[in-house]
């Protein structure tokens, strides 16, 4: 079983790329600070309006479920700006 914070978000991320990869898009974890997990969506979900859906009743709502000490998923970017 996986010890770190950083590990476990892994994991829950692990069980649900698969569904984005279905709809050629994906997501990477960029960083676990504190109660807070940024992710970058790639892929398909750049600019898809339903990116923000996916965020939070798919990411977010599976890493929480999990990882009750997780309270914060958030989208980050590399575009400028982002």
């Amino acid at each position: 079983m996986p010890d770190s914070l950083f590990e476990r978000v892994q994991a829950v991320l692990a069980e649900v790329r698969p569904s984005l990869t279905l709809d050629g898009g994906g997501v990477e974890l960029v960083s676990v600070d504190g109660d807070t997990v940024r992710l970058q969506l790639t892929g398909a979900c750049i600019g898809c309006p339903a990116s923000e859906i996916t965020l939070k009743y798919g990411l977010e709502s599976a890493i929480t479920d999990a990882i009750p000490e997780i309270h914060h998923v958030v989208a980050v970017s590399d575009a400028p700006g982002g």
